[in-house]
């Protein structure tokens, strides 16, 4: 499986570190809201999609992820619906 790091990111994000208590961080991709310019969540929820579409394994495979998370309407802003848009999108 692929996982991916800060370096494997193509565009500019922020990089606001969450604390380790953050209630808003339970380790799989729900209704919490992304912030599509926060690097670390950018990085995270990628890195869960890959675990979930295993045959996705390539570093093309990520910048199509990353340029389709930019690219969802505005009004998608959950992480589980921007997920499920990605899914209709692109056909996996």
């Amino acid at each position: 499986m692929l996982q991916i790091s800060i370096d494997n990111l193509t565009l500019d994000y922020s990089w606001s570190a969450y604390g380790g208590d953050d209630p808003k961080v339970t380790g799989k991709i729900d209704s919490t809201l992304l912030n599509r310019n926060e690097g670390y969540e950018i990085l995270y929820f990628i890195n869960s999609f890959l675990k979930k579409h295993t045959f996705l394994s390539s570093l093309t495979d990520v910048k199509k992820l990353e340029d389709l998370i930019q690219k969802a309407p505005t009004n998608i802003r959950s992480q589980e619906n921007i997920r499920n848009w990605i899914e209709q999108e692109w056909p996996l």
